[in-house]
């Protein structure tokens, strides 16, 4: 408990839960708020005691400063048994609560958040519902819309221990989706869909082999070698035939040039 404040006070060993320390959360008017709801286990007495201490030295400041002088008979306070129900529907408390004093700090400000050696602590996935704590907090009467009270301020908080992460009754993936399926039903299980067909041209028959475009005009043959194809070329020991219409050459036969005679044998006989 503070020197100089006695409505502030250091807590023992609690369990974090409903643990909004890293990210603020809005609370009922919409204001964002960091926020952590205490659990002191109940045998904890010392602790009990600096609370009851702390919740009285609110109150009298507050019939000091805001209720002229009166304490309402039923004075609200943050503080609320485990064992018991919810003040916000009256349905009892989660099984974590039982057998532990239950109360909600918060405030506008980040708290400092320390771990065991007095290390801020920068990694905010450790900072969850379960871990183990201790915190500074601060009690304060209020007069709000014409209804007064006790609340609670969160001023630093001290990471001692791990624990189980508390996350009320949300069901595990295992309850939801059962066993993982064999994997030679992979890929049977979801059908696999087919892209749509933008624009596509339409198919050639069946068998027909797709033929590129002819370079030649059309009806003119193809060649694939610098020679013409075998219908067009001729034989190699034949020339090719005259053309109708056209003389034929007259074959003269040789003559001696003594006798002027057609050569049918040697020449001169």
């Amino acid at each position: 408990m503070s020197s100089n404040n006695p409505a502030h006070i250091v807590t023992g060993t609690c369990r974090a839960s409903y643990c909004h320390l890293t990210q603020p959360k809005r609370n009922a008017s919409g204001e964002p708020r960091y926020s952590v709801t205490l659990l002191l286990p109940k045998s904890d007495v010392a602790t009990k005691q600096m609370i009851d201490y702390a919740i009285e030295a609110a109150a009298q400041n507050g019939m000091a400063r805001l209720w002229n002088g009166q304490r309402p008979p039923m004075l609200p306070t943050p503080l609320y048994d485990g064992d018991g129900v919810r003040p916000s529907d009256g349905a009892p408390f989660s099984e974590e609560y039982r057998g532990h004093w239950v109360f909600t700090a918060s405030g506008k400000q980040q708290p400092s958040i320390v771990d065991i050696n007095l290390q801020p602590i920068l990694q905010p996935t450790d900072i969850y519902s379960g871990m183990y704590i201790r915190a500074g907090v601060t009690f304060f009467s209020y007069f709000q819309q014409g209804k007064r009270g006790i609340g609670c301020a969160l001023d630093n908080v001290q990471k001692l221990a791990d624990g189980e992460p508390l996350g009320g009754n949300r069901a595990s993936a295992q309850d939801d989706f059962g066993q993982a399926a064999p994997a030679a039903n992979y890929g049977a299980a979801v059908p696999q869909a087919r892209p749509p067909v933008v624009n596509q041209p339409p198919l050639a028959p069946p068998g027909y082999p797709p033929q590129a475009p002819s370079a030649q005009p059309y009806g003119y043959p193809q060649q694939t070698s610098g020679q013409p194809p075998a219908q067009y070329q001729y034989p190699p020991a034949q020339q090719p035939p005259a053309q109708q219409g056209y003389p034929q050459p007259v074959q003269t036969p040789p003559y001696d040039p003594i006798t002027g005679q057609p050569v049918g044998g040697v020449y001169g006989i």
